[in-house]
């Protein structure tokens, strides 16, 4: 329970490609005004058929931000919920929640344990993510009331900094598609089982690769992989791919 009458903010996830939606929007207006009442006055045909593109973009562009901005502010929030609720978290795990950002996941799941602990790592490139940093994250964690339920730490899933059989679980959410290479995706989800004690869960969220998860997960002898979705609370719309290292 938030110990704060402050909302915790979690930022606006790739805000690039929403401020080029945006402007594409705009641009495609504006043609859209000089076809329909420029262009028809000498070449008709054209300045409708110019219009009726330009009117397209900026619908199709405007929806698309309005959309990416919407699962930023309140779709991610629901498949937060949804996400740990498929790891079964029972109340003294040690979570590890990789590519954390601002916190989304990390104060969720440090709420659910009653004895655990829940770890944070990141790189905080703030490409990614607006106002990306770790103080973004204390803070969010503070208003949360979970911030001494927490520990920050910077570093690459690429490389944890961490022991083998570590961490109970591991959750990750729009994080590992931002690894361009897949040779550099394939490390980060070896690092996930490594890190993971034998019987640990992983709830993997992404709009990217998410299959490749998967297969990459089940060639290292995961148990019980599948993927869950698409869920279309995020644009792009979101997978899961769950699954569980064996005890044996």
């Amino acid at each position: 329970m938030n110990n704060s009458t402050n909302k915790p903010d979690y930022g606006i996830d790739a805000p690039g490609v929403i401020r080029n939606l945006s402007l594409i929007s705009v641009a495609g207006l504006v043609l859209a005004f000089a076809s329909f009442w420029l262009l028809r006055m000498t070449w008709q045909w054209a300045g409708w058929i110019f219009g009726v593109v330009f009117s397209v973009t900026f619908v199709v562009c405007l929806a698309e931000s309005i959309y990416m901005f919407w699962g930023s502010k309140v779709g991610k929030l629901y498949e937060r919920e949804r996400l740990l609720d498929l790891v079964d978290i029972e109340g003294d795990e040690k979570i590890l929640d990789i590519g954390c950002g601002r916190g989304l996941l990390l104060n969720a799941a440090a709420q659910r344990p009653t004895t655990g602990r829940a770890v944070g790592l990141d790189i905080w490139n703030r490409q990614d993510q607006s106002g990306n940093h770790p103080d973004a994250t204390r803070k969010n964690a503070q208003v949360e009331g979970v911030l001494e339920k927490i520990d920050i730490i910077d570093g690459d899933f690429r490389n944890m900094p961490f022991e083998q059989d570590t961490f109970d679980i591991v959750v990750s959410s729009l994080a590992i598609h931002n690894v361009r290479n897949i040779k550099e995706r394939r490390k980060a989800l070896k690092e996930v089982v490594r890190v993971l004690k034998p019987g640990g869960r992983f709830a993997i969220l992404d709009f990217q690769h998410v299959k490749e998860y998967a297969q990459v997960f089940k060639e290292l002898e995961m148990a019980e992989v599948s993927v869950i979705g698409p869920h279309y609370l995020l644009f792009p719309p979101v997978r899961i791919v769950i699954g569980q290292k064996p005890i044996g």
